[in-house]
């Protein structure tokens, strides 16, 4: 196993770790969003929040995705914030980082194959 293969072992496993319901953090934000739940006019004002929030840094991400810098990250953190309320963004979310997953198997194949065709020739000559 190469070094990137590693690290992206390493990150895969944390960010499961991360995921998982019974961590405390996620407990209590569990049970912020249930009193939030039990006022209704506090859950409008929260989901337009969370909902604003969200929107404006999955934007701009975008809009920086072409840029030198972090920008699918910051699209993947706006779905996340719009994902804490939205069905929609969770699975714009998931099917996004398949894709994203997918392009990365297919450029590593890419580069591999390329590396492979560059030794052959060299050996040729």
């Amino acid at each position: 196993m190469t070094m990137p293969d590693s690290l992206e072992a390493t990150v895969r496993a944390e960010i499961a770790a991360a995921e998982e319901p019974t961590r405390p953090i996620r407990r209590i934000l569990r049970r912020a969003r249930a009193w939030i739940d039990r006022h209704p006019r506090l859950n409008r004002v929260y989901r337009s929040a969370v909902g604003t929030v969200g929107g404006v840094l999955a934007i701009g991400g975008l809009l920086l995705v072409p840029l030198p810098g972090p920008g699918w990250l910051v699209v993947f953190l706006g779905l996340a914030v719009l994902g804490t309320e939205f069905h929609w963004a969770r699975r714009a979310s998931a099917w996004l980082k398949r894709m994203l997953d997918r392009f990365w198997v297919w450029w590593r194949a890419r580069r591999a194959a390329r590396a492979e065709s560059g030794r052959a020739q060299s050996g040729a000559a």
